[in-house]
C-alpha cells in the first residue's frame, strides 16, 4: 500500500506545479495527482517484473552456455540456485501480478542492456557469491537473496534511475518507497503459498483513498487564507524572498492540521518537517519548525485547532503542560 507520507509528497508536487501555473484548473490537478499515485503503483509491479528478467536472464545465459561447441563440465552442470530461487517462483506464479502487468502493458522487453548491467552487478557482489555456494539452500535464504538485490543493486545505479526517468517523471521519487513495498511485500510471502495469494491493494483503506485529494483541494481552498497566516508570523521576513517550496510545505501542513481532525498535530508537523529535509533548501527544515511551532502555539492557545478520535493523540500532554 502506499504510504500516507508518499501521498503528500505526490500531493506537494502537483500543488507546486498547480501555483506555477502549470495546471489551470483544481479539476486537472486532481486528474494529475490521480494519475501519479497510480504510476507510484505500476512502479511497484514494474519490480516485481524485474525480478522475474533478471532470473530469464540467466537462465538463458545457462541455456546458450550448454549449446557450446566444446561446453565446459561447468556449462553443462549448471549452478541453478539463482534460477530455481523459491521466491521468484512465487512471484512468477503469482495470478494477481501477472492479471495487473498485463492490463497495464507493462514490460522490461525494450531494455535488455539494462537487465544485463543489472545481471553484471548482482553476479559481482560477494553477497551473490556467498548464496551460490553455500552448503544449504532454503526459503529464507532465497528471499533474503532477493532482498539484497532490491536493496543493493537498484537505488544509486544511473543506467536504472534513467531509464525510470525516460518512462514516467514520477518514479524516481517513488523508488525509495516502491522498493520498500516490494521488500514487505516478499516479507509476507510463505512457501507453497497459493497462486492467489494478494499483492499489497493501493490503498491501506478509504480514508488513504481519499486522503491526498481532499489534501489537495482544501490546500487550494485554503490557500490565500494560509498565507495570510504565514505572512503574519514571518513578519521580520520578505514572503516573496522565502522559497516558494517553503510556503507550500507550511499551507499544506496548517491545512492538515486545521481541516484533518483524525490526524494528530505531531505527525502532521514531524511529516512535513522531513518533507522539507528531501525537498526544499538546506535551512529549510529549521525555518519551517520554528514558524510551525509558533502558528501550533498560538492556535492552541487561541482554541482553533480542534481534533478528535485518534486526532487527539499527544493533545493530553500538551494541555498537561499548560
Amino acid at each position: 500500500m502506499i504510504s500516507r507520507r508518499l501521498l503528500r509528497i505526490k500531493t506537494l508536487q502537483v500543488l507546486f506545479a498547480f501555483f506555477r501555473g502549470e495546471s489551470d484548473s483544481l479539476e486537472k490537478a486532481e486528474v494529475e495527482l490521480v494519475h501519479s499515485i497510480n504510476k507510484a503503483y505500476d512502479l511497484y509491479h514494474y519490480l516485481l517484473l524485474l525480478l522475474l528478467d533478471l532470473r530469464l536472464y540467466a537462465e538463458n545465459r545457462i541455456e546458450l552456455a550448454k549449446q557450446k561447441k566444446m561446453p565446459t563440465y561447468e556449462d553443462i552442470n549448471p549452478n541453478t540456485r539463482f534460477v530455481d530461487n523459491r521466491v521468484i517462483r512465487l512471484i512468477e506464479d503469482n495470478v494477481n501480478l501477472n492479471r495487473y502487468l498485463r492490463n497495464q502493458k507493462l514490460s522490461w522487453v525494450n531494455y535488455p542492456e539494462l537487465i544485463k548491467k543489472l545481471f553484471q552487478k548482482v553476479t559481482a557482489s560477494s553477497y551473490y557469491s556467498k548464496y551460490m555456494e553455500a552448503e544449504e539452500s532454503d526459503f529464507a535464504s532465497d528471499r533474503y537473496f532477493i532482498i539484497n538485490i532490491l536493496t543493493r543493486e537498484l537505488i544509486g545505479f544511473d543506467d536504472f534511475e534513467q531509464c525510470l526517468e525516460e518512462q514516467s517523471i514520477y518514479w524516481n521519487d517513488d523508488l525509495d518507497y516502491m522498493v520498500g513495498m516490494v521488500i514487505k511485500t516478499l516479507k509476507k510471502f510463505e512457501e507453497n503459498q497459493s497462486a492467489e495469494t494478494p499483492l499489497f491493494p493501493l490503498f491501506r483503506n478509504e480514508d488513504d483513498e481519499d486522503f491526498a485529494q481532499r489534501l489537495l483541494r482544501k490546500t487550494v481552498l485554503k490557500h490565500e487564507e494560509n498565507v495570510k497566516i504565514i505572512d503574519k508570523f514571518t513578519m521580520n521576513w520578505d514572503v516573496e524572498r522565502i522559497a516558494s517550496m517553503d510556503i507550500l510545505i507550511m499551507e499544506m501542513a496548517l491545512t492538515e492540521i486545521l481541516e484533518f481532525p483524525s490526524i494528530p498535530v505531531k505527525v502532521s508537523f514531524n511529516e512535513y518537517i522531513e518533507i522539507s529535509k528531501y525537498y526544499s533548501t538546506e535551512q529549510s527544515s529549521m525555518f519551517i519548525n520554528g514558524v510551525l511551532d509558533k502558528i501550533i502555539n498560538t492556535f492552541r492557545s487561541e482554541n482553533k485547532i480542534q481534533k478528535q478520535g485518534r486526532g487527539l493523540v499527544g493533545e493530553d500532554e500538551i494541555n498537561n503542560e499548560d
